[in-house]
């Protein structure tokens, strides 16, 4: 459980058949990696039954690490549209489960996550997880899937801690008045 003084981030990277998700602290203006990992649904089995396994699996880890907000990234999906489809219904599950629990959601595109993160909205996969492990000392995404929840996370902590700081802003300015 986080200390008052620590902001925890949940980052959700949607996914049918792998949903990365990272959690992250931000004490300050220090980032921390907390955990990482991947929900996994079987081919197997019914749609219905696929996302059922999500969201259970990040109700799991919504309990475990007690996020204080989430961040999904937005679908971008160029190759047809029952992939488009399949691909919203897994994010439908990644919205709905931290909603759900009360957390704030916020969504980004792919292209704003990977310029928070790496400086370039066109990054590939190796970029991003490097970058992330660089930021994070001592992390260790598991996967890519796990690599790009954490870089969301970040993102979402980047945008999070720039309100917040204007917020503060706003709130001294009014005092002062």
């Amino acid at each position: 459980m986080p200390r008052p003084s620590q902001t925890r981030f949940l980052g959700i990277d949607p996914g049918l058949r792998f949903m990365g998700w990272g959690v992250i602290e931000l004490v300050g203006t220090r980032l921390t990696h907390v955990a990482n990992g991947v929900v996994t649904s079987s081919d197997r089995l019914s749609l219905a039954e696929r996302l059922v396994q999500l969201e259970a699996g990040l109700v799991e880890v919504i309990e475990a690490y007690a996020p204080h907000s989430a961040a999904v990234e937005n679908a971008f999906v160029a190759r047809d549209a029952a992939a488009a489809l399949k691909l919203g219904q897994a994010r439908a599950v990644a919205l709905l489960v931290p909603s759900r629990a009360g957390l704030p959601v916020a969504e980004y595109a792919p292209n704003h996550v990977k310029k928070a993160v790496v400086g370039a909205g066109h990054a590939g996969k190796g970029q991003i997880q490097m970058m992330v492990e660089m930021l994070l000392p001592g992390c260790h995404a598991l996967n890519e899937h796990a690599a790009d929840a954490l870089a969301i996370a970040i993102c979402h902590a980047h945008a999070g801690a720039g309100e917040a700081r204007v917020a503060q802003a706003l709130m001294r300015e009014a005092a002062g008045r």
